[in-house]
């Protein structure tokens, strides 16, 4: 199994990384914003699945054939990256399915397929993401003991840092509406959420 000792570093530095704004944080808290806490837990889902992915890949050596191989992984990161900054122009316009409306209780309606393939891009897609479990999750595992346990437990680790770090962002986001809302500048508030969405768009298909 796992050390004590190696748990110990693993949590906090695995929770700084989450805690870190990045792109699926920035995502996290511009759908708070628009879509509410709620909807949003698809594309957490989605985002999830993606990092868990990332991870085992990381551990495994699929991460050596991705740098090597490099042609799916731009075009995931081109396509993910103008669908997002696709999103942000209509919602900069207030138009589209996530533009905000003028009451807290009509939020838009995105279907929960499409939020957890908007996760699901952004994490695999997600150079940086890829840099941090290259980096920082082998040296975690212990070579001696047997692999699938120790990853279990890492990965369960990495993924409850994820879930409460982008919830903590949504929430924020939700917030952040509501008093934009109660001060009746929605038209400000769509153009937030649409710059935060171009900005994730260009950071995905740029980085």
């Amino acid at each position: 199994m796992i050390e004590l000792s190696v748990l110990v570093v693993f949590i906090p530095t695995f929770f700084l990384v989450s805690a870190t704004p990045g792109m699926c944080m920035t995502l996290a808290m511009t759908m708070g914003m628009t879509i509410g806490v709620r909807r949003t837990f698809w594309m957490m889902w989605g985002e999830l699945v993606g990092v868990g992915l990332v991870s085992v890949a990381a551990v495994i050596g699929v991460a050596a054939i991705m740098l090597n191989y490099p042609t799916l992984f731009s075009v995931l990161k081109y396509l993910g990256g103008a669908y997002l900054m696709f999103l942000g122009m209509q919602m900069w316009r207030s138009r589209g399915k996530m533009a905000i409306t003028d009451t807290i209780e009509d939020l838009p309606h995105v279907p929960g397929r499409e939020l957890m393939i908007q996760g699901l891009v952004t994490a695999i897609a997600n150079p940086k993401g890829w840099a941090f479990m290259v980096s920082l999750l082998p040296p975690f595992i212990n070579t001696q003991n047997p692999l699938a346990p120790q990853l279990i437990i890492l990965v369960s680790i990495i993924l409850c840092s994820e879930f409460i770090c982008m919830l903590a962002y949504a929430s924020g986001g939700r917030s952040l509406r509501h008093f934009l809302q109660k001060s009746g500048n929605v038209r400000l508030m769509n153009r937030i959420a649409g710059t935060l969405m171009l900005g994730v768009g260009i950071w995905l298909a740029t980085g």
